[in-house]
């Protein structure tokens, strides 16, 4: 008992905001004057016996949910230092909730700044849509498709795993808020983390062997990926200190409990006959699911766009098998030898990468004009007001999960085979 008393009081200090606003701080960050002096933390005990740290009264009331989980909005008046140091900086808004934040923030050391930011992107849809094509298409399409069955997994169970915890975000103050693009959804497990952990450890469990390199190379890497993303997302006042130690620690535990069942997903995806229905109808299962776990936020329509992309990419990794497209590479040439990089190999990999991603946003944009009113037409749902019809889960869920299903097809069967008929392949 005294054990797991001093596991909830561990727990409570890493929790803390004003742990996150110290190492911002520490990292050159500083909000406008008067942020820093929050209202003191009192801990509270919920039915469950956790400790949880609250405002104290006159203080800032924590939102249960959605739209301003952890922030106040703030102006841009009162004192501070010199001018020069001084920058009205907005974060990235979100389109569907509106939210937006844009207060007087010094940015002390920009190297920092620009570093962590880059951290942080390794886990956004941007970073998604050029890391996987170019794995598939330029290196090795068998390592591709296991990697986004991992990628899948993690991100489902980690933002189920929100919706169930549903702890909100780091307070604002005394936490300085660098980015409220997710800010309306839950705190824990920082998903970041889980993709900026698992991706990296399975890009070398799957390449080392298959792939002759130095496993040190490996392992430098899966540091330098990791830490970046877990610090990146204290340093923009996303997640406490608990929030990332859990999710690096979730993705490694879905690691080692789905990591060794890769290959028999993957070989069911490509030899059996009926792999499509069942992809599909399972992935679609779990959307449903996931959209009840709780009411709307950013993270269902997330969760069905992760969900949907792997049931495209799985399809169309069936019909390659079927046809005989983009085969693996034979038992008997393992371990591959990474080619000498020449002026025609990589002027070829960027001319798929660009013409493939190019392709790829178009789809995502076509399927997202038929897509759309096509849903609030079936289901009877105004659509004069497209952000509130994206809140209907009979809108939101079609919509993320079609579109990003045609996307993840394009990626794995029409996009090469468009490579294919030019000469690219």
């Amino acid at each position: 008992m005294a054990l797991l008393q001093r596991l909830a009081r561990l727990a409570a200090a890493l929790q803390d905001p004003q742990k996150v606003a110290d190492f911002q701080r520490l990292c050159g960050v500083e909000g406008p004057p008067g942020l820093a002096a929050s209202p003191p933390l009192a801990e509270e005990r919920e039915g469950d016996g956790w400790p949880r740290l609250r405002a104290a009264a006159g203080g800032e009331k924590r939102h249960p949910k959605g739209l301003g989980n952890g922030a106040v909005s703030r102006g841009a008046g009162g004192e501070g230092p010199p001018q020069q140091t001084w920058g009205r900086r907005q974060p990235r808004r979100n389109s569907l909730t509106g939210e937006a934040a844009c207060q007087e923030i010094a940015i002390r050391k920009p190297f920092l700044y620009y570093l962590f930011n880059l951290g942080t992107e390794l886990g956004n849809e941007l970073f998604y849509i050029l890391f996987f094509p170019f794995c598939i298409w330029n290196l090795d399409a068998w390592m591709g498709r296991r990697l986004i069955i991992v990628w899948v997994w993690v991100m489902y169970l980690g933002q189920c795993t929100k919706d169930v915890i549903r702890w909100p975000r780091p307070a604002s103050p005394p936490v300085v808020k660098l980015e409220v693009f997710y800010n309306s959804e839950y705190s824990m497990p920082s998903t970041h983390a889980m993709s900026g952990t698992a991706i990296p450890l399975a890009l070398v469990l799957l390449s080392y062997g298959r792939w002759q390199y130095p496993l040190m190379y490996g392992l430098i890497l899966v540091i330098c990926w990791c830490s970046l993303v877990c610090f990146s997302r204290i340093y923009m006042g996303m997640h406490s200190i608990l929030d990332v130690i859990a999710g690096f620690l979730y993705a490694i535990l879905i690691l080692v409990v789905f990591h060794p069942a890769v290959d028999l997903i993957d070989n069911f995806n490509l030899t059996y006959k009926y792999a499509p229905l069942i992809i599909i109808s399972f992935h679609l299962a779990l959307g449903v699911f996931s959209f009840t776990l709780d009411t709307w936020s950013t993270s269902r329509g997330d969760t069905a766009q992760i969900l949907g992309c792997g049931a495209g990419v799985a399809c169309g990794s069936h019909f390659n098998y079927m046809l005989g497209l983009m085969q693996d590479p034979s038992p008997d040439t393992l371990p591959l030898i990474p080619p000498s990089i020449t002026v025609t190999l990589f002027g070829k990999a960027i001319l798929r990468l660009l013409i493939g991603v190019v392709l790829l946003l178009l789809t995502r944009i076509v399927m997202k004009k038929i897509t759309i009113p096509l849903a609030c037409k079936m289901f009877s749902i105004p659509c004069d007001d497209i952000r509130q019809a994206r809140q209907r889960m009979e809108v939101e869920l079609p919509y993320r999960y079609i579109t990003y299903g045609m996307v993840g097809f394009s990626l794995m069967f029409l996009v090469p085979c468009l490579f294919l008929f030019i000469g690219l392949s």
